[in-house]
């Protein structure tokens, strides 16, 4: 009786905006998924047990482990990030931590430095800063890494 597309799933406030809905599809965006709209300034620290999607604007710092982070095409963050996989399509000024991925999309324009285990920059993305090469991590080593709050770089010759 009803259909339901993917590139328009809702989230629990409805529709994800038309701007978002490219991201949201390539990430799997849910019901647990939240929008921060292009309209909302947000400065301090910023966490949730979702998944996110910031088109607005953000300062200070967003930690995000366990989950993925999207800063779309209208998204402008000066903070530093941590999150399970990070894609930036907007702005970024400060370092990005992806403990399993950080892609950078066309558009995208970095100033900091990057450690993820994977790490994808598109034509079209600007990006300024260094990146680290950083191993993987299991669940528990996610859980303590939280507390200590470096990752480790890998070793040259493992």
């Amino acid at each position: 009786m009803f259909k339901k597309n993917s590139d328009t799933e809702s989230t629990s406030l409805g529709p994800l905006p038309e701007h978002t809905q490219s991201a949201a599809a390539r990430k799997g965006a849910s019901r647990s998924t939240s929008v921060i709209g292009p309209t909302l300034v947000f400065k301090g620290e910023l966490s949730a047990d979702e998944d996110l999607i910031i088109e607005g604007t953000i300062e200070g710092t967003i930690a995000h482990q366990q989950k993925n982070l999207i800063v779309g095409k209208q998204g402008r963050v000066k903070a530093n990030i941590h999150a399970k996989d990070v894609t930036i399509e907007g702005n970024v000024d400060g370092d990005i931590r992806g403990d399993e991925c950080v892609m950078l999309s066309v558009g995208a324009k970095v100033n900091g430095n990057i450690f993820s285990p994977r790490i994808h920059i598109a034509d079209g993305a600007i990006f300024n800063g260094k990146i680290e090469m950083v191993e993987r991590r299991t669940e528990s080593e996610m859980a303590s890494l939280s507390a200590e709050g470096q990752p480790r770089p890998r070793s040259i010759g493992n």
